[in-house]
């Protein structure tokens, strides 16, 4: 979904709106939340909320208090409270969907601290807003070059400044804790502003910066998911994953996300499963599992010896075994359980009706014919032109 200012331009190339994560009609933002309670009036003597939800550079939100009734829409700048001087922000959502944001954010409305909004945004702070907001990628870049210089084992790797330019805070990421006091100093003395710095984690800055994941879609942490839950390597063993750090790391180098989306329909289809651990005792010999297939629901043994030779079973039939195992009663050989497939491969009957070539015509080399030399016998004359 994009708004209307980002159609084609007049040479096929995208237009953009080039507002950098601000668009103004809300439709091509992160985390950008449909208002589906919009078109729904409020019962009579009903007042509206008092909360206005704000968002700011790369989905960064809050809630504002709108206290001098201002009549908001999605898309509008306003100046919000901030410390010190305001901020600039534009209105992500409005009405009692903000109440429900603010219960699920666990936000009390009822709390005194919450920040104000002042007004709706002047031509002026837009001025200001927008010429600060061309200057974060070059002050970005100086300022790691003040932090290489001065050898901070510390990554810069996002800039934000305020609406009124007051104000500039720099997001950084560290493994250890970094004494950047010399750093703040350097910072003030170059760019003239009050100076911020704050620690996220490695999670957060994918969410900030945005990407591609290796799906081919938009990363989920920049697009739609706000909380950040702790992903285990035995995630990847429950779903039988290859544990190859290059393909279960994200962008932002730890596991990734989605491991813990299809977790539960695994741990719920395990339960059927007898532990791969579990040893099967038969006269033959001692079984072990190989390997286990979650979704046909087949396990493989093989004897303590012959670990070449693996015996199919059915969960069923593995936990048949194990019980008879508890109960001491004598079990003579896997193959007595193995499960025999028949594999009969019907090959599919396709009928040309359209009346086109065999896309594997080309595939087999056609024989040449060997051209068969004929004799040419000379015809005699006949009779009448004989003379």
């Amino acid at each position: 979904m994009a708004c209307s200012s980002c159609s084609t331009g007049t040479d096929g190339q995208p237009k953009g709106c080039k507002n950098n994560g601000t668009c103004g009609t809300d439709g091509c933002n992160k985390l950008s939340v449909f208002d589906w309670l919009s078109n729904m009036s409020l019962p009579n003597g009903a007042e509206p909320f008092e909360f206005v939800e704000v968002r700011f550079k790369n989905g960064r939100k809050n809630f504002y208090k709108n206290v001098e009734n201002l009549s908001l829409s999605m898309g509008d700048a306003v100046a919000t409270e901030a410390s010190p001087g305001h901020d600039v922000g534009m209105v992500s959502l409005v009405g009692e969907l903000v109440r429900i944001q603010m219960k699920k954010k666990k936000a009390d409305p009822n709390d005194q601290e919450h920040l104000k909004i002042y007004r709706k945004a002047t031509q002026k702070d837009l001025d200001v807003w927008q010429e600060v907001r061309e200057k974060e990628e070059k002050i970005k870049t100086r300022a790691r070059e003040i932090a290489i210089r001065l050898k901070l084992s510390m990554k810069i790797s996002d800039v934000e400044f305020q609406g009124d330019a007051s104000k500039a805070t720099f997001y950084y990421t560290a493994d250890d804790r970094v004494d950047f006091r010399q750093l703040i100093k350097e910072f003030a003395r170059e760019f003239n502003t009050r100076i911020e710095m704050r620690q996220i984690g490695l999670r957060q800055e994918a969410a900030r910066l945005g990407g591609i994941g290796s799906c081919g879609r938009e990363l989920c942490c920049s697009t739609w998911l706000t909380d950040f839950r702790s992903v285990s390597t035995s995630a990847a063993r429950y779903q039988q994953l290859s544990l190859n750090p290059q393909k279960l790391a994200g962008q932002c180098g730890k596991l990734k996300c989605c491991l813990n989306y299809e977790l539960d329909t695994y741990l719920e289809a395990l339960k059927q499963f007898p532990k791969t651990d579990i040893k099967l005792h038969t006269k033959k010999g001692i079984a072990v599992c190989q390997k286990i297939d979650i979704f046909k629901g087949f396990l493989w043994y093989a004897y303590e010896g012959e670990w070449m030779t693996w015996h199919k079973l059915t969960a069923e039939q593995a936990n048949k075994i194990i019980d008879l195992n508890k109960q001491k009663k004598g079990v003579g050989s896997l193959e007595e359980f193995e499960v025999i497939l028949q594999q009969e491969e019907e090959k599919p009957d396709f009928n040309n009706v359209v009346g086109q070539d065999s896309l594997t015509r080309f595939d087999k080399p056609t024989k040449k014919r060997k051209r068969t030399k004929k004799r040419r016998t000379k015809k005699k004359p006949s009779s009448r032109n004989a003379k």
